[in-house]
């Protein structure tokens, strides 16, 4: 409930310092009729460097960020860490064991002899030796059948 409260206090003050910046006279606001017209003894006007409305805005922008930094380090400090999440379909599938950080994850072991397939039944009644497929490395190039 107080962080609703300091939230709504929070653009209170920079709606209030917007409304008090646009208030004010630029510095430069006057400087033309010091060139000209005789109008004035001085190139920007005789007004004081701390009036009303300067005080009020530096006030504000004191209290301004002062809230931001509270709030930011409100956030930082009341993170709860994240429970166990409802996923769904994907909480049925195990978890992917995770390599340490920097290193890359142990490659699946494949055997390093050349696989044996079975030949296709023969016509006859005697079986057939089985034959060893050379690795991939040793076979010839496959060319694609030319014509058309």
């Amino acid at each position: 409930m107080w962080m609703l409260i300091l939230n709504v206090v929070y653009v209170l003050v920079a709606i209030a310092i917007i409304a008090l910046v646009l208030m004010q006279r630029g510095s430069g606001a006057q400087a033309g009729s010091g060139f000209g017209a005789g109008a004035s003894g001085t190139v920007f006007g005789a007004r004081g460097a701390s009036n009303f409305l300067s005080k009020s805005t530096k006030w504000l922008a004191i209290a301004f960020f002062g809230i931001s930094l509270f709030m930011a380090w409100y956030a930082t400090h009341s993170a709860r860490p994240a429970a166990q999440q409802n996923l769904g379909v994907m909480s049925q599938l195990p978890a992917a064991a995770e390599a340490p950080v920097g290193e890359l994850p142990k490659p699946s072991t494949v055997p390093s002899t050349p696989i044996q397939q079975a030949p296709a039944a023969p016509a006859g009644d005697a079986p057939a030796a089985p034959q060893q497929v050379a690795p991939a490395s040793e076979q010839p190039p496959v060319t694609p059948p030319q014509g058309g």
